[in-house]
């Protein structure tokens, strides 16, 4: 079934007996935002819309400048726009030519308001701004509706007389010409935290037309008091932006604080996340198409085939344990994707049917109560693509630490733990190895940082530091790693680290990057409490 037109599926959503809501944009990439939180409709805001260029809600933004923003958002999403176009940037004039190039440019439709041009922010000094006379404004919403060439173009009618202290008659006389003129709804603005007003509105209003609505200011009214006096469609007009501001202003003080985005990486969102928003996916395929082969792009083995944790939640297997809200494999496959990894493959044993994400290949190792590491990794080479990063599936780490190998042109490159973990088990055992040097604070600076020697063993002042259970191997590596497991048993035995000490003593080299915390491997009941605190 072909979707309605923009500008119609906006005045149906005006029509419909049932409250509906509209959310701020000020760019296409926010714009894209609304649409997949499933949003049916779009407010593009003029305060917002300004503050994104850094300028006051003063018309100091033009009305072109406008047009060019609005031509990416509308070029950016499915869903119709409607357009704060403040007092219509002038006269009558310019409003038809407003309203003509909105629609050239897939606009829905626009809300004009009765103020004079320039316009100044309606909470700002608003007792103090004159409303323009009712009759020349009509005649901008009549001039608006010759315009736009489409019967179901848009134009809403916004009535500042509340706003600027004038008595509710004066709002009822100005909505009901503007009615006559030929607007599709009014829009009726308040500033007062309580709605008492605007309710009195719709009370001597009497659904003669669609009433939208900005509830800036009274936005804790709750939204079935809406409902229940026919208000059409909500705008929360700013929210984005405002949220946005916020979360920019708190990151940027703490990068300049700590001089390091280490602690703010795996809070923000992935570059694979805006990539995605841009489109790069519908790219990358018309690049298969029109430009030759290229290397193939990284890939993911997740090995995960082994039991239970003993205790609590021992029933299901280590990797579906809950972090929180998400599973170890939940995150461990949100820190490989925000290194644009997409190529994702989990090695399942223990339960294996319960080992299931979206996007995520499954392939099982059914011996892996008597096998190894070796043979989960045996079962999962043949779908390695590019470079391609083994890990094991109880193990959490900052997806900094992935990028950090997989950027890294040696053949072999692990993360090691320079200060390995204290536990209340003296007598821990885990993967320790032994460099060519210890680890230093410009480790990111040297290239001459090899392995020696792997080992799971106690810790001791022998090792250097822990190996975290994570490899990149290049697709070279990976031919090496296919030659070894070619003539080991069947199924191979063994751990990964015996595979790394096979490529140091057949003189491959073992790249070291040391790495000092962020990351757990959950093996016991204290791990995972300690895990719950794990900040990703």
């Amino acid at each position: 079934m072909t979707p309605p037109r923009k500008t119609t599926a906006l005045k149906q959503l005006l029509r419909a007996p049932s409250l509906d809501f509209l959310l701020e944009a000020h760019n296409a990439l926010s714009a894209q935002i609304v649409e997949e939180a499933g949003f049916p409709a779009i407010w593009a805001s003029g305060l917002t819309l300004s503050a994104s260029l850094g300028v006051r809600d003063n018309n100091e933004i033009t009305w072109t400048q406008m047009l060019d923003l609005l031509e990416f958002m509308s070029d950016a999403t499915s869903i119709p726009i409607l357009v704060d176009g403040d007092t219509g940037h002038g006269n009558f004039n310019t409003v038809r030519r407003l309203v003509a190039k909105l629609r050239q440019r897939g606009i829905a439709g626009v809300c004009l308001e009765d103020k004079l041009f320039p316009k100044t922010n309606s909470f700002l000094r608003s007792e103090a701004q004159p409303l323009a006379d009712a009759e020349e404004f009509c005649g901008k919403i009549k001039a608006g509706r010759d315009a736009s060439g489409d019967d179901d173009f848009v134009i809403l009618a916004r009535t500042e007389a509340l706003i600027a202290g004038h008595p509710l008659a004066e709002a009822l006389r100005r909505a009901e010409a503007y009615r006559l003129a030929g607007a599709d709804a009014v829009v009726v603005h308040a500033k007062e935290a309580r709605p008492d007003a605007v309710f009195a509105f719709l009370k001597e209003w009497g659904n003669r037309l669609p009433v939208v609505l900005i509830p800036t200011k009274y936005y804790a009214t709750p939204t079935a008091a809406f409902r229940e006096r026919g208000v059409s469609a909500l705008i929360w007009a700013n929210h984005l932006l405002r949220g946005a501001l916020g979360t920019m202003q708190q990151l940027a003080g703490q990068i300049r604080r700590e001089e390091s985005l280490v602690g703010i990486e795996d809070r923000v969102a992935p570059l694979a996340e805006v990539f995605r928003l841009q489109g790069d996916a519908e790219l990358a395929a018309a690049e298969k198409r029109y430009l030759r082969p290229t290397a193939s792009a990284a890939s993911a083995i997740i090995l995960a085939a082994g039991g239970a944790l003993d205790g609590p939640g021992g029933e299901l297997p280590k990797t579906l344990l809950k972090i929180g809200r998400e599973s170890i494999l939940e995150r461990i496959v949100a820190a490989l994707r925000a290194n644009q990894i997409e190529t994702l493959t989990v090695v399942a044993g223990y339960k294996k049917e319960l080992v299931a994400l979206p996007g995520l290949r499954r392939v099982d190792n059914d011996h892996f109560a008597t096998t190894g590491e070796l043979a989960s990794l045996a079962v999962a080479l043949p779908h390695a693509e590019g470079d391609t990063l083994v890990t094991f599936g109880d193990v959490l780490f900052r997806s900094y630490i992935a990028g950090l190998l997989l950027r890294d042109p040696a053949d072999v490159v692990i993360a090691v733990d320079a200060q390995p973990r204290k536990t209340a088990d003296a007598a821990r055992r885990s993967d320790f190895v032994r460099a060519t040097r210890a680890g230093a604070t410009d480790d990111f600076l040297d290239d001459a940082v090899l392995l020696e020697h792997a080992e799971f063993a106690e810790a001791s002042a022998h090792f250097h530091g822990e190996w975290i259970g994570l490899v990149k191997l290049s697709p070279r590596a990976v031919g090496w790693t296919r030659e070894f497991l070619a003539v080991a048993s069947a199924p191979p035995a063994g751990a990964i680290i015996d595979l790394l000490n096979h490529f140091v003593r057949a003189g491959r080299g073992v790249k070291i990057h040391y790495i000092r915390g962020h990351w757990i491997d959950v093996d016991s009941l204290p791990d995972l409490d300690l895990a719950q605190r794990f900040s990703p």
